[in-house]
């Protein structure tokens, strides 16, 4: 299996380049982006030593389909998809923070809750939950969105004080957030799935805000079959759930949590070949359509590029 592990490109009027842990992003004439989802896949803020193949095109296309069904909440960057790995669209003024909302007690919350924390960005957590129980009602608890190494939670207080949002603009992005995730809720319910949690990003052009990045995917979001869920929640059983959490499992497991001194474990082929079909497993789970495999031909891509900004 071929990935598409980084891309060297220089298209007309190319102002900027941008290689993050697993997009690259080419800046067109200071207001149009090009965003190559690549098959590099990161955990722990480190960069695996192997690509994923067809993880790119499985985060484009859900990406590319949730921004499609989200316009009437708020307007979003894409203006076109001219590769299955590839989003073209607007330059936004990004504001450097994550909206997340949680509607289930897992991972991160989870964690901050086992350890006796009862507050999380604001929120005010109930006593008596168990790991993976649904929150009374979905909450917003956003982190800084760091250049490098790990984002941090901040609470609304927090980003008032320190002048990073507007009072308006706060509760604007806040419910947008809320209307997102509710939107994601009811979608993910229709194809026998639990939305548990995302993560939401947005810019400005001018005063008008716009949703960015991507939406809904199995990186920036984690769901739970709906299928035994109580069940497996009365028996205190591990949740059947299509995340990348797997891959940080698996590296826990292995003795890698990110850490200063720890090493990677081995990525086999065999390894590679189960992250890349739990990637195609979520897609047509989520999206309940057949995956079609898309070879990686960097040549055509960069003609089609070029073809579909010219365009713009």
């Amino acid at each position: 299996m071929k990935a598409l592990t980084s891309t060297q490109y220089f298209f007309n009027k190319q102002t900027a380049f941008y290689r993050g842990k697993v997009r690259d992003v080419y800046t067109i004439a200071d207001n149009i982006l090009v965003i190559v989802a690549t098959d590099r896949i990161s955990a722990f803020d480190h960069v695996l030593p192997k690509s994923i193949p067809y993880k790119g095109q499985v985060l484009t296309e859900i990406a590319s389909m949730f921004l499609d069904l989200t316009t009437d909440i708020v307007p979003n960057w894409k203006l076109a998809t001219p590769d299955p790995h590839v989003t073209v669209g607007k330059r936004c003024d990004a504001i450097p923070i994550e909206f997340v909302v949680r509607q289930y007690l897992t991972g991160h919350a989870w964690r901050i809750y086992r350890d006796g924390g009862r507050l999380l960005c604001g929120n005010v957590l109930p006593d008596g939950l168990k790991e993976n129980d649904k929150l009374p009602q979905p909450i917003v608890t956003p982190a800084t969105k760091a250049i490098s190494g790990h984002d941090e939670d901040i609470s609304a207080e927090e980003i008032l004080s320190r002048k990073l949002l507007s009072p308006e603009r706060w509760e604007a992005l806040k419910n947008i957030s809320l209307r997102l995730f509710q939107r994601g809720t009811e979608y993910a319910a229709s194809k026998g799935l639990i939305l548990v949690d995302t993560k939401y990003e947005f810019g400005f052009i001018g005063d008008t805000i716009y949703l960015i990045d991507e939406i809904h995917t199995p990186d920036s979001s984690r769901y739970f079959y709906a299928d035994g869920f109580e069940e497996r929640q009365a028996n205190g059983e591990a949740q059947k759930q299509l995340s990348k959490e797997f891959v940080r499992e698996w590296l826990m497991k292995n003795g890698f949590q990110g850490k200063e001194g720890q090493q990677v474990p081995t990525m086999t082929d065999e390894v590679v070949q189960a992250i890349s079909e739990r990637y195609i497993e979520l897609y047509e789970q989520v999206s309940g359509k057949q995956f079609h495999k898309q070879s990686v031909a960097e040549a055509d891509m960069a003609s089609i590029l070029d073809q579909a900004i010219a365009a713009l």
